[in-house]
């Protein structure tokens, strides 16, 4: 359909709370008005529903090419879009790893037909392809994802001479995962001789510790204030670290930016016990200080933006011993609803959501026309109805891996409609797969 009539929609949009009806056309946003009167092909009753920009999610592991038994680019973004989500960015650690501009086209090429969300994809860097990296055009992809310390796959530059490189000749923007692998490899040797493999998951914050982390974050600030490279740390999982950041300059004018993960703000050590393998990420989830500490700093603004760092594995991956199961879980189907659950328990407000989710990750990425709601902008829309419930079950996760953390759990919000480059994509419960979504594409001017 070309064209979309939204009626009596609560709009949540740049610190906005108000009621308006939107017109869509052609995959733009044509009018924002309080009553607009244009004949459309589909008209959506919005009264008693929230309007918010879709989502932006600047970190998943969609796991295509290589390792679609856990998940693919087709069901992680149906699950996206289920969840609020109009547009990701897809990290490196595929297999094989996207480490050359050939790789990284595939990717785009297998998105372009099967991704229900918009999409973008990060080109990785390794100990020895800075030529490859150099090759990325800033207009067309997301950015350069550095791991500096192992999470998954073989993609670790722990050789200094190579970072200076890449931070100092790299234009766009970096990303980068940052845990120390040396603290890591030590704590790993002292734990092992003393529990041998009887290391549980409890264990995990303390292995890959909070030093782990710091030690790495404040490198890279420190290459990154050396260099004046636009650096971007992804999933900030201790209170430390988020003294690394600033909240007195704004977004658009940050060389040094950070990244809070869904998983990291709302799970704490307490929750292993009960969750186990279910809540072994990389970084840690840690204490309950630290995710106090982290939501503070999302608040104050020294944390800009929220994601989720989905990364599925199969059951019985992370069904295995501590030391075998896999880092990662499913979480795009939920990332939205965690957070307006966080809304309902008056921790963050309905503005602040949309700007961590929409508003800043379009700014922090220099997206071209994406994550407002704004006449002339794509129309990346999602409709909420914060008085019905949900309660997650193995019967209405999307994710292929059919598990989640929060099963059990019952949100007080429930996503209605998803639009997504003026596509219906999703509503009440059903999808339309007629229409992938779309590239994304950036300004360059870093």
């Amino acid at each position: 359909m070309s064209s979309i009539l939204i009626k009596a929609a609560t709009i949540v949009n740049e610190d906005r709370i108000f009621a308006s009806d939107v017109f869509i056309k052609d995959g733009f946003i044509e009018q924002i008005a309080p009553s607009v009167n244009i004949k459309a092909d589909k008209e959506i009753n919005a009264e008693g529903l929230h309007l918010l920009p879709g989502c932006i999610d600047d970190q998943v592991h969609f796991r295509e090419p290589g390792l679609t038994h856990k998940a693919d680019i087709f069901s992680e973004s149906r699950a996206a879009v289920a969840g609020g989500i109009t547009s990701f960015m897809e990290m490196p650690n595929t297999v094989p790893n996207t480490v050359t501009q050939e790789l990284l086209e595939e990717k785009y090429s297998i998105a372009a037909k099967k991704s229900l969300a918009n999409y973008s994809f990060f080109m990785g860097a390794t100990n020895d392809n800075l030529e490859e990296v150099l090759k990325t055009d800033p207009e067309r992809v997301c950015g350069i994802k550095i791991f500096m310390g192992s999470s998954t796959g073989n993609m670790l530059v722990d050789n200094e001479k190579t970072l200076e490189s890449i931070f100092s000749k790299t234009p766009m923007l970096i990303a980068t995962h940052c845990e120390d692998e040396e603290t890591i490899r030590r704590n790993m040797e002292i734990f092992k001789e003393r529990y041998v493999e009887n290391i549980s998951p409890e264990m995990h914050p303390l292995i890959r510790s909070a030093e782990a982390c710091y030690k790495s974050s404040s490198f890279a600030v420190e290459l990154a204030k050396k260099h004046n490279t636009r650096l971007h740390i992804l999933h900030i999982s201790t209170g430390k670290e988020t003294e690394l950041f600033t909240n007195t300059i704004p977004l658009q004018d940050k060389r040094i930016t950070a990244e809070a993960c869904i998983h990291h703000l709302w799970f704490s050590d307490e929750d292993y016990q009960e969750k186990g393998n279910w809540i072994k990420w990389n970084p840690a989830v840690k204490t309950a200080a630290d995710r106090d500490a982290i939501l503070k700093a999302v608040i104050n603004g020294s944390i800009d933006v929220i994601a989720t760092d989905h990364a599925p594995h199969t059951i019985e991956e992370k069904s295995k011993s501590y030391l075998q199961a896999p880092s990662g879980g499913p979480l795009v189907q939920h990332a939205l609803l965690a957070m307006l659950q966080f809304y309902h328990q008056e921790k963050l407000s309905l503005q602040q959501i949309v700007e961590k989710m929409a508003h800043n990750p379009s700014i922090c990425f220099k997206l071209k026309q994406r994550g407002f709601i704004r006449e002339g902008y794509y129309a990346d829309i999602v409709l909420a109805d914060l008085n019905q419930q949900v309660k997650v079950s193995k019967e209405n996760i999307l994710s292929k891996c059919r598990w989640s953390p929060f099963e059990g759990y019952t949100f007080d919000s429930r996503i209605t409609h998803t639009i997504v480059s003026g596509h219906l994509a999703y509503e009440n419960g059903q999808f339309n797969d007629s229409k992938p979504g779309e590239r994304l594409m950036f300004h360059s001017n870093y």
